[in-house]
């Protein structure tokens, strides 16, 4: 089992920088890719950013140059570094873990970000 909880969405205004935070907790050695996603009113869920246990990073095509997803094994947290915030960017970000032999998907409660001036 991985419990996964964020913190760090709030309002901020168009091209401004927020930091999310996923803490870690569980069964920390069976996971294999940690992803951040996001959910806008009236739309899919989408993957915005993964990190996988070796280290690769991958991003969606409309937050690449802009978000940076990292982790700190030490303090067992996945960081999600957004900036040059747009409206678009509005939504609920979602922590996920895959662990497991099953990729087992785990996932916390969400945290809103909204953009607006």
């Amino acid at each position: 089992q991985v419990q996964l909880a964020e913190s760090g969405g709030g309002l901020v205004q168009p091209g401004g920088s927020l930091r999310l935070s996923c803490i870690v907790s569980g069964s920390i050695d069976s996971i294999r890719t940690m992803r951040w996603y996001r959910q806008a009113p009236g739309k899919q869920r989408e993957v915005v950013a993964l990190i996988t246990k070796g280290g690769t990073t991958s991003y969606v095509d409309s937050v690449k140059g802009r978000f940076t997803i990292s982790r700190d094994d030490a303090k067992n947290t996945v960081a999600l570094q957004m900036n040059g915030l747009k409206p678009e960017d509005t939504a609920v970000y979602y922590c996920n873990a895959a662990a497991g032999q099953m990729f087992t998907d785990y996932w916390g409660q969400g945290t809103q970000v909204t953009v607006s001036s």
